[in-house]
């Protein structure tokens, strides 16, 4: 791996780094399992896409995609609870009607922003390497959104919204309203989620419906890994695992891809999530069972 490839993964890993912590907030916090980000990631590069090619502002179009991801997140949510249906079912609906939706935004299967103004158009001056300063300003945004879920959540609605995931009959019980919780959590992770998609489509150049697939892949692998090794105890922690795992994540699977003996093309992208993914989840039970026959022993 060169040092070209490197930095990519480190950026996308950062950007990535959104949508892992949008899935903490729906499947740890929550205890949402929440397929529509696989809708959501598209749907915030489409909407960004479009407002930014009909002139409109590139920090405006990002907040526009903003908004389209929470409201995806939201429907998801109001599906669930008001119709009392099921959480996987009522994402994999939502998901479906949003690639219908995708389509007729964009009105064509992809947009190209090359030449367009977008919110790293002042990165692509002459004089700066854009090899250093896109992974500089995903940095930045990275941290900012980390530190503002931080905040959130150790405020008073975000504990209520953190007692709903750990014990929703405990949570109704102190007074906290559920079902309201539960909508603005879905809705604060598909609005992150959408935020990756928008700053996707504006760093790499164009926005496709083919975005979408695997994205929530990507997100739990980050979630996973980042628990495994770091094994975090507080929310700060948790959040900042999430980064941790999704840079990570992008680095090993870079790494394999570059290794020539194992024969690996990137259409072997989905298996080597897979097996990633699959390792994550094995590690701490290995690791018990590891600190398990030491103490026998000792």
């Amino acid at each position: 791996m060169n040092l070209i490839q490197f930095m990519g993964a480190v950026e996308l890993g950062l950007l990535y780094g959104l949508v892992a912590m949008g899935v903490l907030l729906s499947f740890r916090i929550l205890d949402f399992p929440d397929l529509t980000v696989d809708g959501s990631f598209p749907l915030g590069g489409a909407v960004c896409a479009i407002l930014i090619v009909s002139g409109f502002n590139p920090w405006l179009a990002t907040f526009c995609a903003i908004l389209a991801g929470m409201a995806a997140g939201f429907t998801t949510a109001w599906i669930s609870v008001r119709w009392n249906i099921l959480h996987l079912l009522a994402s994999i609906l939502t998901l479906t009607a949003l690639y219908s939706i995708n389509l007729r935004i964009m009105g064509r299967p992809n947009i190209a922003l090359l030449g367009e103004t977008t919110i790293f158009s002042p990165l692509e001056e002459p004089g700066l390497h854009s090899l250093f300063t896109l992974p500089t300003a995903m940095f930045i945004l990275a941290t900012a959104v980390l530190l503002l879920l931080y905040r959130f959540l150790s405020s008073e609605k975000g504990l209520g919204m953190r007692a709903t995931g750990a014990n929703i009959r405990m949570a109704r019980a102190q007074g906290v309203n559920v079902n309201r919780q539960i909508f603005l959590g879905l809705a604060l992770s598909n609005g992150l989620v959408a935020l990756a998609g928008a700053l996707y489509s504006q760093s790499q150049g164009f926005a496709d419906l083919s975005m979408g697939p695997g994205t929530i892949i990507a997100g739990l692998a980050a979630v996973i890994m980042g628990e495994a090794l770091f094994n975090p105890k507080v929310i700060l922690t948790a959040l900042i695992a999430c980064v941790l795992g999704s840079i990570l994540y992008r680095l090993v699977t870079a790494i394999a891809l570059n290794m020539g003996f194992l024969g690996l093309h990137t259409q072997d992208l989905p298996l080597v999530s897979a097996v990633l993914v699959g390792i994550a989840m094995v590690t701490p039970r290995l690791r018990a069972k590891i600190l398990d026959f030491k103490a026998s022993r000792s």
